[in-house]
């Protein structure tokens, strides 16, 4: 009759050995776990901040594209505004420490650059009361009315910069007045400056428009392109020229 061997279980070591590699083998997997979620939430902000640039050149094609040379009255009807009005940067500058006269009739309204950290209040589209200037404002076509109200389908435009915020304001009516209320979108954020150009039929840019020298008729004068250059904060300087029809 043969002998019966002892049965044998793990040693505490082996039992500590298999511990420890379990909690490696956790560790790791928690750690690309972490990782693979640390990188969703990074391309979720990033495609989020993408979409929203791309949205904004796309409001710049579509409101540029159709620029219509229709001038507008001035918030007291008593002079009239060109259909595409911006001041150049120096002369915004020379004027962040007061407010605009909305009864000017000059033809060089509005400012072409601006930076994100500006306090400066003005108007040039009609608005009684703003934080800051417009860049550019001019008179579009191509409103659409899809629930049939009693309007024109032309609308007065202006981009502002407020606090980082590249902003576009619209106003209910082309002639506005002190108590017409423009509407606010908010396109892009992380904005450090909105600079604008303009080419003249000779072909040569300015970033002031109606270009200087321009006579009265130059209320109806449209550019033949637009440049649009953006700095952001995270993005650096993008620039894109826009075509205007004649």
């Amino acid at each position: 009759m043969s002998q019966r061997l002892p049965h044998r279980g793990f040693t505490l070591i082996e039992l500590l050995v298999a511990l420890f590699i379990t909690a490696i083998i956790f560790t790791l997997g928690y750690g690309a776990i972490n990782q693979a979620l640390n990188n969703r939430d990074l391309l979720k902000t990033r495609q989020n901040r993408l979409t929203a640039l791309e949205t904004t050149m796309r409001v710049f094609v579509q409101d540029f594209t159709q620029l219509a040379p229709r001038p507008v009255r001035d918030i007291l009807g008593g002079s009239l505004l060109p259909c595409l009005s911006a001041q150049s940067a120096g002369a915004l500058l020379g004027n962040t420490s007061s407010t605009l006269s909305a009864t000017s009739s000059s033809l060089s309204l509005g400012s072409t650059s601006l930076s994100g950290s500006s306090s400066a209040s003005g108007t040039a589209s009609g608005s009684s009361s703003t934080t800051s200037p417009d860049l550019v404002s001019f008179t579009r076509a191509g409103w659409a009315n899809p629930a049939g109200i009693q309007r024109p389908a032309l609308e007065r435009v202006a981009y502002r910069l407020e606090n980082g915020v590249l902003l576009r304001m619209h106003w209910p009516v082309l002639d506005a007045t002190e108590t017409s209320v423009p509407l606010r979108r908010d396109l892009l954020d992380h904005v450090k400056s909105v600079t604008f150009r303009f080419m003249t039929d000779a072909r040569q840019w300015t970033d002031q428009w109606p270009p200087l020298g321009s006579t009265s008729g130059a209320l109806r004068l449209r550019p033949f392109a637009i440049e649009v250059t953006l700095e952001l904060e995270d993005w650096g300087r993008i620039v894109r020229i826009i075509e205007v029809p004649t």
